[in-house]
C-alpha cells in the first residue's frame, strides 16, 4: 500500500502541492496573520504550571471568591521619601495622588488603592493595610490599580488606557525624582513580556538552526536540491505546528513553554525524516537505474509504468521514450522508498507519539498540552515526509543522480562523495562493527560504564520547580519584578503560608511552632483573613520545598493548610511523581509491542528500552551537572543562583521526548539490520552491513538536530536552555556511542538468543507484524 501511495503522490504532484500550499497558507493567516481576530502569540499564556492540591485551596480560601474575576497593574515607585499622612503634597506624592485620580474615571477599573491615602493610626504609625503597598524602610510605595475581566480575559479597551496612564506618572516620577527606581508592572504585562522572550527565542532559535541545518546537509548530499528538500519539509512542519496550537488554544490554555517545545520537536523531528527519505530515494533511484538499462523504443517500459504513445521511430521518439522510461524509474524508486524508509519513518513517528501521549497520564494542564501538540506536530512531520516529500521528488527525482555543484569544486568535490549520504558497502561503520564484534561483551560493558559515569550527578539531583524564579533579563518586567521582590516583600507572593481555621490562639501556636523548624527566617503573627488565619513564614533561598514537606509533616489537630509559591511547587512536583510510573509503563509496553511487532524477538525490544534508559540517565546527568551544580552557566548566560534543582517540568519532556528521538534511530538501524536479516546474512553480518547502511544517515540526522536544539538553547528562558542542553546531549550520545558502538556489540553478544520469542508469540507476529 505504501508502494502505490508513494508512485501516486509522485505521479500527482501538481495537485498536492497545491494542497499543501492552500492548507499552509490557511495555517499562516490565522496563527500569524490573525485574520481570525488574534495571533497565537497574542492566545499565549504563561500562568505556570499548576495542579489541584493544599497549596491552590490555601489560595482560593485567602483570596476569597470576589477577588477571582479581577487583573491588576502596578506603579513602584522606590527611594524616595514619603509623607506618612494622607496624599496632596507637592512632587512625587502628588503625581501618584493625581494619577490615582484619573485612574478611577476609567472604565472597567474597579479599584485604586494608594497607600498615601489611607489615614495613619492614632500614634503616626502607617495603617497595617497600608502595609503590603509600602517598602518597609518606608521609602517607596505601589499604586495598585485592579481591573475587570470577562470570562478571565482582561480587554484590551480597559488594559491599554490604565497602563498608558500609570507610564505617563512613570515618565513624570522620574524627571521628579531621577534618582529613583520607577517601574509599571503585573501580571498582564508579565504574560505579554515572557511571550514576546518566547517569539524572540523562536526566531532566534530559526535563524541558528535552519542555516545550520542546511549546511550540513549539503555537506551529506553535496548539492543544494537535496538538502533543500528535507529543510522545506521543516519549514511545512514548523508552519503546520504554529497551525494546530492555534487551533488547540481554542480548548486550552497554551503556554509559551508549550510553543517552543513543540516548535524544536517538529523541527527536528522533520529534518530526520526527510533526511531519510531523500537519502533512501537517491540509493534506491541509483539502483534502479543501474540495473534496469534503457531499452529501444518501442521496448517494455518498467515493470507497472505506462507505455508512451507509440510514435515513428525517430531520434526526437527515441529520446522521448527514454526520457519517459527514466520517468517511469524515478516514480517506482519514489514508491520504493516510501516503502521501506516511510515505513521507517511511519513506526519510529508512531513510536513517539505514543510516547508523548503517555503524558496525558499526568495532571498539570501544561502538560497536557505539550501531549497533544507533541502528537499532532508528529503526525504532521509524517505527513510531511510521506506525502510532501515525495511530491517533491517527483519534480526534482530525476535530478537528484546528477553531481551537486559543490561537488564540482575542486578539492571539496572528494570530501562531500566521501562523507554522502548513500554509503558504500564497506565503510567505516563497517569497520567499526567488526572491530566491535571482535570483544562484545568487554566493549558493551565498557560503553555502559561510560554513561553510568556521565549519569552519577544524577545521585544528587533535587527536583524542584525553579521555573518561577526564573525570569530572563531580557524581558520587560524583569527591573520591576526584581524591584518588587527586593523591595516590597510583602506585596509579592508567599513563598509559605499557614492557613488556619481555629482561634487565633491555637493559629498563633502553631506558628510559634513552625518558626522553630530548620531554614525558617521568620513567621509572622496570624491575620484574619475572610475568616481564616494566615502567616506569612520566610525561608532561607531555595528551602521552601523542604520547609513545606516538614511542616506537613507535624500537622495540628485542627483545620488548616500550608499554602504559597513553593507549597503549590511541591504539590506539582508531587502530582508529576504520582503520575511517572504510569507513563513509563505505558511508553516501555508500547515500545515493546512495536518493537516485537516490527522484529519477531522479545529480546530485541528489552535490550532497546534498557539502553535507552541508561543513555537517558546519562543525559539527565549533564543536565544536573550543568545547571543544579552550575558548570554551564557561564557558557549559556544564566544565574546559578536561580536555580535550586532540575525543573519536574524540564525533567518529565526531557525523559519522554529523549525516549521518543532514541526510539527513532533504533528504528532507523533496526530495520536496516533486519531488512539483511530477512534476506538470509546471519546476524553478525546483518548488524555489520545495517549499522554500515544507516549510520550514516543516524550519525547525520543526530548531528542536525543536536545542532536544532542547541540553536534553541542559546534563547533567554531557561527551561528552553535546560531542554535544548539535554536533548541535544541526548541525541549526541545516542547518534554516536550507543548506535555506533553500543547497541551492536550488545546486540551480538546476545546474536544465539537475539531473534528469540516464546512460541505462542509466533502466530501473533506472524499475522499483526509490520511487514511489507
Amino acid at each position: 500500500m505504501l508502494h502505490t501511495l508513494g508512485v501516486f503522490i509522485a505521479r500527482h504532484r501538481f495537485i498536492v502541492l497545491i494542497a499543501w500550499a492552500v492548507v499552509l497558507g490557511v495555517f499562516v493567516a490565522t496563527s500569524l496573520g490573525g485574520i481570525a481576530g488574534e495571533t497565537l502569540f497574542q492566545r499565549l499564556s504563561s500562568a505556570g504550571p499548576t495542579v489541584k492540591g493544599e497549596a491552590s485551596e490555601a489560595e482560593q480560601l485567602v483570596q476569597g471568591a470576589g477577588n477571582t474575576e479581577t487583573e491588576s497593574l502596578s506603579l513602584l515607585v522606590y527611594g524616595i521619601d514619603l509623607p506618612v499622612a494622607q496624599g496632596g503634597e507637592v512632587g512625587p506624592t502628588s503625581i501618584v495622588a493625581e494619577a490615582a485620580a484619573d485612574l478611577r474615571k476609567i472604565d472597567g477599573v474597579t479599584q485604586v488603592a494608594n497607600p498615601l491615602e489611607i489615614p495613619a493610626l492614632p500614634d503616626g504609625q502607617p495603617n497595617p493595610a497600608a502595609a503590603v503597598l509600602l517598602a518597609p524602610d518606608g521609602n517607596g510605595l505601589l499604586l495598585n490599580v485592579a481591573m475587570s475581566t470577562s470570562n478571565g480575559r482582561l480587554s484590551d479597551s480597559v488594559l491599554g488606557p490604565v497602563h498608558d496612564r500609570l507610564e505617563a506618572a512613570a515618565s513624570d516620577l522620574r524627571k521628579a525624582a531621577p534618582a529613583a527606581t520607577v517601574e509599571v508592572g503585573g501580571t498582564p504585562l508579565l504574560v505579554e513580556s515572557l511571550v514576546a522572550v518566547a517569539e524572540a527565542d523562536l526566531q532566534k532559535g530559526e535563524l541558528i538552526s535552519l542555516p545550520i541545518a542546511l549546511l550540513v546537509m549539503l555537506l551529506i548530499f553535496g548539492g543544494f536540491l537535496a538538502a533543500g528538500i528535507p529543510l522545506i519539509g521543516a519549514i511545512a512542519s514548523i508552519l503546520g505546528a504554529l497551525g494546530t496550537l492555534y487551533a488547540f488554544s481554542f480548548l486550552m490554555d497554551i503556554d509559551t513553554t508549550v510553543l517552543n517545545v513543540i516548535t524544536v520537536i517538529g523541527l527536528g523531528l522533520s529534518v530526520d525524516y526527510g533526511l531519510l527519505i531523500v537519502s533512501r530515494f537517491r540509493e534506491e533511484f541509483r539502483a534502479l537505474v543501474l540495473r534496469t538499462p534503457a531499452q529501444p523504443y518501442p521496448a517494455a517500459v518498467a515493470p507497472g509504468a505506462q507505455a508512451p504513445r507509440r510514435r515513428h521511430g525517430t531520434d526526437r521518439d527515441q529520446a522521448h521514450h527514454d526520457r519517459h522510461f527514466r520517468h517511469e524509474l524515478m516514480l517506482q524508486a519514489v514508491g520504493i522508498t516510501i516503502d521501506t524508509a516511510g515505513r521507517t519513518v511511519l513506526f519510529s513517528g508512531l513510536t513517539f507519539a505514543i510516547a508523548t501521549v503517555g503524558l496525558l497520564v499526568f495532571e498539570p494542564t501544561i502538560i497536557r498540552a505539550i501531549s497533544v501538540g507533541a502528537v499532532s506536530v508528529v503526525l504532521i512531520a509524517i505527513l510531511t515526509a510521506l506525502v510532501l516529500v515525495p511530491a517533491l521528488l517527483g519534480y526534482f527525482g530525476e535530478r537528484l543522480l546528477q553531481p551537486g555543484l559543490l561537488t564540482r569544486i575542486p578539492g571539496l568535490g572528494g570530501l562531500l562523495t566521501r562523507f554522502g549520504d548513500v554509503a558504500p558497502k564497506e565503510g567505516v561503520f563497517s569497520k567499526l562493527t567488526r572491530w566491535v564484534q571482535r570483544a562484545p561483551t568487554l566493549i558493551a560493558l565498557v560503553g555502559i560504564a561510560v554513561l553510568l559515569v556521565l549519569g552519577s550527578p544524577v545521585l544528587g539531583m533535587n527536583v524542584t520547580n525553579s521555573g518561577a524564579d526564573a525570569i530572563p533579563k531580557s524581558a520587560s518586567q524583569y527591573g520591576f519584578v526584581s524591584a518588587l521582590n527586593e523591595n516590597f516583600p510583602l506585596a509579592t507572593g508567599a513563598k509559605v503560608q499557614l492557613v488556619a481555621d481555629t482561634d487565633e490562639t491555637s493559629a498563633a501556636g502553631w506558628a510559634d511552632q513552625v518558626k522553630a523548624l530548620p531554614n525558617v527566617t521568620a513567621v509572622t503573627q496570624p491575620v484574619d483573613v475572610n475568616g481564616h488565619w494566615v502567616s506569612r513564614v520566610s525561608v532561607e533561598t531555595h528551602e521552601g520545598p523542604s520547609v513545606v514537606r516538614e511542616i506537613r509533616a507535624d500537622r495540628p489537630a485542627f483545620a488548616h493548610w500550608v499554602g504559597g509559591s513553593d507549597a503549590a511547587s511541591v504539590d506539582y512536583t508531587d502530582s508529576l511523581l504520582r503520575g511517572a510510573p504510569w507513563a513509563a509503563l505505558i511508553i516501555a509496553v508500547v515500545t515493546f509491542v512495536l518493537l516485537f511487532l516490527m522484529t519477531g524477538s522479545v529480546i530485541v525490544p528489552l535490550t532497546a528500552l534498557v539502553i535507552s534508559t541508561i543513555s537517558l540517565g546519562a543525559s539527565v546527568g549533564v543536565l544536573v551537572w550543568g545547571f543544579q551544580e552550575g558548570h554551564l552557566s557561564g557558557v549559556l548566560n544564566f544565574d546559578p543562583a536561580t536555580i535550586s534543582g532540575v525543573d519536574p517540568l524540564v525533567l518529565t519532556l526531557v525523559l519522554t521526548f529523549g525516549f521518543g528521538l532514541a526510539m527513532d534511530y533504533e528504528m532507523f538501524l533496526l530495520s536496516r539490520i533486519k531488512e539483511h536479516h530477512d534476506q538470509g546474512e546471519d546476524t553478525r553480518l546483518a548488524i555489520e552491513t545495517g549499522l554500515q547502511s544507516s549510520g550514516r544517515i543516524i550519525t547525520s540526522a543526530g548531528l542536525i538536530i543536536v545542532l536544532v536544539f542547541a540553536g534553541f538553547a542559546t534563547g533567554d528562558l531557561l527551561q528552553m536552555k535546560q531542554i535544548g542542553i539535554a536533548l541535544a546531549v541526548a541525541v549526541l550520545l545516542d547518534a554516536t556511542l550507543v548506535r555506533a558502538v553500543l547497541v551492536p556489540s550488545v546486540m551480538t553478544s546476545l546474536e544465539r538468543i537475539l531473534w528469540w520469542a516464546p512460541r505462542w508469540l509466533h502466530p501473533l507476529h506472524a499475522r499483526f507484524g509490520l511487514r511489507d
